[in-house]
């Protein structure tokens, strides 16, 4: 439980968690916000189109997609910097111990989760369009979908860290060390991450029966974070799904809305696509990464009780 226990190294009242969420909210969504409206406005024709087109957030204004998808990103890139400033100024611990327990960053496990999501949702795609290739456009269109892998793969990481961060990061730790169990921060944790994405226009299209995937995904990545101590695998597989997602395929009622190779034309229905990833393909890569680092002890780790660290020197800390 060390990396859930980082939080007793720096201010852990709940005010202070009070005051950093406002700066996060703040600055995700007001001060990063502020780019996208101003190109919104730019591209309204009267005031009125404006206030309507802000319903479906400004995508009806015909914006570029690339750079709407990097306004969106700057959103994330706003809030994951404010976080920062409250975990620095307000709990007054160092940022890397909202990422991991280990010294520094984990660079290899966030690339090897990264590869092992990105081949499977590749996969997962090419197994879709071949069963169902009637369903899917070609709409290579090459300096856009050129652009769309650059910005994909630069940037796309900024919101899915700031996610993770927020979630398996800062909030898995205020609610294991308020609770005092590993189990109530996991579960928490993961019921939020999917009721946020609640917003989502997939939600509106399918039906809150998507909860299973978004809660599932939460968990899984929550399981990944406390059975390593870090959220490096979980950055890893965040962004591969993300990254593949927006570069391979799209549709007129999905979240991302990119110049991707493929269009899915198909009438939105809950399938297959929904709960493989859940039941089937997330087992098995938990079985890939417990071989790979060793992962043991799993009762506790899962659902043990969290102890405040007696404090031995200004880095070391051991349980009670």
């Amino acid at each position: 439980m060390k990396f859930i226990q980082q939080a007793y190294k720096g201010e852990n009242e709940w005010w202070a968690y009070l005051v950093t969420i406002f700066i996060l909210f703040f600055g995700w969504q007001f001060l990063g916000v502020i780019p996208l409206v101003g190109t919104a406005f730019f591209y309204a024709k009267d005031t009125s189109e404006f206030i309507t087109s802000a319903n479906d957030n400004f995508t009806t204004l015909g914006i570029d997609s690339n750079l709407y998808l990097l306004l969106v990103i700057f959103t994330f890139l706003a809030g994951l910097l404010s976080l920062f400033f409250g975990i620095k100024q307000i709990h007054k611990r160092k940022i890397i111990t909202l990422i991991t327990s280990r010294d520094r960053v984990d660079w290899n496990r966030v690339f090897f989760a990264f590869l092992i999501w990105a081949v499977i949702g590749v996969l997962m795609i090419t197994a879709g369009y071949f069963m169902s290739p009637e369903d899917f456009i070609w709409n290579f269109k090459p300096l856009p979908f050129f652009l769309l892998v650059i910005i994909s793969f630069l940037f796309l990481p900024i919101q899915t860290s700031m996610e993770e961060i927020l979630f398996r990061g800062y909030l898995m730790q205020g609610f294991g060390t308020w609770f005092k169990k590993t189990f109530v921060a996991l579960l928490l944790t993961s019921v939020i991450f999917g009721l946020l994405h609640g917003l989502n226009p997939e939600v509106e299209k399918l039906g809150w029966i998507t909860m299973v995937y978004y809660i599932g995904t939460g968990l899984v990545l929550g399981i990944f974070t406390l059975m390593d101590e870090g959220t490096e695998l979980a950055l890893g597989f965040h962004a591969a799904n993300n990254i593949i997602a927006a570069v391979l395929v799209t549709a007129n009622w999905t979240v991302f809305q990119t110049d991707a190779l493929l269009i899915d034309t198909s009438e939105p229905s809950v399938g297959w696509e929904m709960f493989v990833p859940v039941f089937i393909l997330y087992p098995l890569v938990l079985f890939i990464f417990s071989k790979k680092y060793g992962w043991s002890n799993w009762k506790e780790k899962l659902f043990g009780h969290i102890y405040k660290p007696i404090e031995l020197n200004e880095d070391e800390f051991i349980a009670n």
